[in-house]
Parts: C-alpha cells; sequence; structure tokens
C-alpha cells in the first residue's frame, strides 16, 4: 500500500466498516426485534424495494436473501411510476423497503408516500435518521454508518447489508442462526480488510471495459463492485448474472477481455465455478471466493455464505481505492457526480 492510498476519505471510510456494524447490531437490536414481530404478524404477501445507486445494490441482495430465506415475493419499485407517470399500484397488505443513505431524494420520498398511501408498511433503512425519509416512514432502520463524505458510498453500503440480514434473521421465526453469523461479521470485514488484491490492481490499470460477474446473494455485490469502477475508476464496468453470459453478453468475451467472477459458497457456486473455467480458456479472469484453472485467484475470506458476498465487497473497496490513483484519478470526487443525488 502506498501512503496516498491511506489518505483519502474512500479509504477511511470503507476501513470504518467493521466498527459501524458492530454498533449498528448493538444498536438495532430491540428496535428489529419489534419490527420481526410485526412483520411475522402482518405475514406481507410480497415486499417492494426502493431504491437508487449503491442503496438499489443492497437491495438486490434484500430480495434475494428474503425469497430464499423467507419466501416472500420481492420486486423492485421503479420510482418514476409515482414521481413521474402518477400511477398507484395496489400495495395493501405489502412490505415497501426503501432504502437510502441521504434520505432526501424526491422521486424516493414520492415513492415511499405514495405506498403509504396505497396501504403499504412502509420500512426505511436509512443514514441520515433525521431525513424526510426516516420522518414519514412507518418503521426506521438506522445505518448507524455516521457521515460519509465521499461521493462513492463504502460503509454505507455495508452497513446496508448488515441492517438487511439482521433484519430478515428478526422477522424469520428460525432468524437464530443467521443473527449468530451476522455477529461474527465485524471482525471476518475487518480481516477482509486486509487481503492483498494488488494483483487486481496491476492488471486492471490500463483497461478500458470488464464484466463483473455474480450470482444470487453476491449479484447485488457484483453491481456494487461495477458502480464503483465507473465511479471511481473511469471504467466501463457491466454486472451481469452468470446465468445470463451465455444469453448474449460471451459475445464480446475473447483474449485480453477482463472479467472479475464473485462467488459464495452455496447453492450457486457450481455454476458460477463452470462459467469461470470456460471463460478463463478464453478471457483474463479475476476470481474472488472460489478457483478455477486460469483464472488469477484474489483471496476472500471464507464465512456463513450470507456474509460472504459482504466480504468480498470490503476487499474489493480496497482494490479499488488503490486502482483510482493507480489510474491518476481521486476516488472522493468523481466527475460529474455529487454525494446527494436528487433524482425527481
Amino acid at each position: 500500500m502506498t501512503q496516498a492510498e491511506n489518505t483519502t476519505r474512500m479509504f477511511n471510510e470503507a476501513a470504518a466498516a467493521p466498527e459501524v456494524v458492530r454498533q449498528q447490531i448493538e444498536a438495532n437490536s430491540e428496535r428489529l426485534l419489534r419490527l420481526g414481530e410485526r412483520l411475522r404478524e402482518l405475514n406481507p404477501r410480497a415486499v417492494v424495494t426502493c431504491a437508487r445507486g449503491s442503496s438499489d445494490n443492497a437491495a438486490t441482495f434484500a430480495r434475494y436473501l428474503i425469497e430464499t430465506r423467507l419466501n416472500v415475493l420481492t420486486s423492485s419499485a421503479a420510482p418514476s411510476v409515482s414521481s413521474v407517470y402518477q400511477a398507484a399500484p395496489n400495495l395493501a397488505g405489502t412490505l415497501f423497503l426503501a432504502i437510502s443513505q441521504s434520505g432526501a431524494s424526491p422521486d424516493l420520498l414520492a415513492a415511499v408516500r405514495a405506498a403509504r398511501a396505497a396501504g403499504a408498511l412502509v420500512v426505511a433503512l436509512v443514514n441520515a435518521e433525521a431525513s424526510a425519509l426516516a420522518h414519514i416512514a412507518d418503521f426506521t432502520i438506522p445505518l448507524c454508518a455516521g457521515i460519509e463524505r465521499s461521493v462513492a458510498a463504502t460503509k454505507s453500503y455495508i452497513a446496508s447489508l448488515s441492517a438487511i440480514i439482521q433484519l430478515v434473521g428478526c422477522w424469520a421465526t428460525d432468524g437464530g442462526a443467521l443473527l449468530e453469523a451476522l455477529a461474527a461479521a465485524p471482525a471476518l470485514l475487518e480481516r477482509a480488510w486486509q487481503l492483498d488484491w494488488t494483483c487486481a490492481v496491476t492488471y486492471l490499470r490500463s483497461v478500458t471495459d470488464l464484466y463483473v460477474i455474480g450470482r444470487g446473494l453476491g449479484l447485488g455485490s457484483a453491481q456494487e463492485a461495477a458502480l464503483k469502477l465507473k465511479e471511481t475508476c473511469g471504467l466501463h464496468a457491466e454486472a451481469i448474472s452468470s446465468a445470463e453470459v451465455r444469453h448474449g453478453p460471451m459475445a464480446l468475451v475473447r483474449a485480453g477481455f477482463p472479467v472479475l467472477v464473485f462467488t459464495q459458497r452455496d447453492e450457486t457456486r457450481s455454476g458460477v465455478e463452470a462459467l469461470a473455467t470456460e471463460l478463463a480458456a478464453r478471457a483474463d479472469v479475476m476470481i474472488a471466493g472460489s478457483s478455477v484453472p486460469g483464472a488469477l485467484i484474489l483471496p476472500a475470506e471464507a464465512a456463513d455464505p450470507v456474509l460472504e458476498p459482504m466480504l468480498i465487497t470490503q476487499s474489493f473497496y480496497r482494490m479499488a481505492n488503490a486502482l483510482s490513483l493507480a489510474r491518476g484519478l481521486d476516488p472522493d470526487q468523481p466527475p460529474h457526480l455529487q454525494k446527494v443525488t436528487e433524482t425527481v
């Protein structure tokens, strides 16, 4: 690590994620136990998530976790339906899960107000506890990430994943094992932060395009990595489910084309490994969470599969910060972007 790497806000904010998660778990424990009881009583017919940017990547993780652990249909809302088209779908008997760092975007607020009017129970995962979103939600789950000044969200994204896991653990009738796994997250995040992905910095320093591939619980982290590579490194990165690569994207894969693959030790792993092996025969594959012939192996912290996407993301953030600097950029000030995006 160069001295410049640990002077950025992105570096120091991402490095704080383990302590953020440690404090968040304790601070939200009683609140989420009460919410879990309410959700078991409500037994919502569906969950609708609403978010933008990194928060929407966390919503992807929420969808897979809720559907696989609670068997509740989960879908992403398009905020424009209410903020632009002024439409009002029937959301009676649903849980509307809004995720935001700032809690200030007009389209998100419009969607939340419309959801409440349409009969949904609104739960907000929000970092700014005094925000408009926190005030209008039925229940607020503070992310407890503290002030985040770098434009690129890091610790607030990790905090969103942690809060989603704790929410599902408190909601599920058999969520004890999930909560027990989450208790280990702070220490595991500290170890994940120390893993060396310098080889990825060396390789990606001069590239212009790449795929980031994940599946299931890991897809949201692939989406988050692609977003950060765009924001902080000036790379054209596209996140794709491993199940979609052969449905068109494979046509772009060729010698020298970079592919970053994330895996976790669950039912999706064998399929992702099979694809990564195929890709490694014709492209430059980097893989975290597994090992396949011909690929560059990025170290990953082994844990409960629900935690592994969070841990890989933490290791990735350190690499992205270093890569941004290696490419002559400032990860804290991406061009044309600002911290709070107020989409109408």
